[in-house]
């Protein structure tokens, strides 16, 4: 592939995310730009460096198998003045809590969150859902059919992750804790 090649296709994927404003698929990227997913990678990895090495106010992060165009964390003081955004409130111990339960988990129920924790988490659940942290991932095929939830994209941009595999380990020697742990792994293999 020629150099000016190159500066097309990086051209066109900081185009594409720009405009879209949201993640896109690395997948979609790839088959809009006629290129392997391991060439979107190595683009955007050059478009990134390119970013750090002039200090630009943006860069690209990666959500689990896709691309977004963001600014910079440093500068979100001066978005948010401009953009008239409010700071959002921290989150309560017990949101962080319901939070941890969910991530490290998913997809659980309300009750499963209600066992770990002891207490009821309805309030919780519904604050996280609508701050776009956790959503519904369907139903349990239970009586009663219960919601399953799970965490969001959303989530991965606010604890700056790409992944879930990016999420520090348990800590070990708590019986039950590791114990949840190995029940959530078994359920999803």
């Amino acid at each position: 592939m020629s150099e000016q090649a190159e500066l097309n296709i990086a051209a066109a994927i900081e185009a594409i995310l720009f405009s879209n404003g949201a993640s896109v698929d690395r997948a979609r990227l790839a088959q809009a730009l006629e290129i392997t997913e391991n060439e979107v990678d190595a683009q955007i990895a050059a478009l990134v460096d390119g970013y750090n090495q002039a200090q630009r106010g943006i860069t690209i992060i990666r959500l689990k198998n896709s691309y977004q165009m963001v600014a910079r964390k440093e500068y979100a003081p001066q978005v948010r003045t401009v953009m008239d955004l409010r700071r959002n409130t921290p989150l309560s111990q017990a949101a962080l809590e319901v939070l941890a339960v969910v991530a490290y988990n998913q997809p659980v129920t309300k009750a499963f969150v209600e066992q770990v924790r002891g207490v009821d988490c309805s309030g919780v659940i519904g604050s996280l859902t609508a701050k776009d942290l956790i959503e519904e991932k369907g139903r349990l095929e239970l009586p009663g059919r219960p919601l399953l939830y799970g965490t969001t994209e959303n989530f991965l941009r606010c604890f700056n992750v790409s992944s879930l595999e990016e999420l520090p380990p348990l800590p070990e020697g708590d019986g039950e804790a590791s114990g949840e742990t190995d029940g959530g792994e078994q359920t999803a293999d």
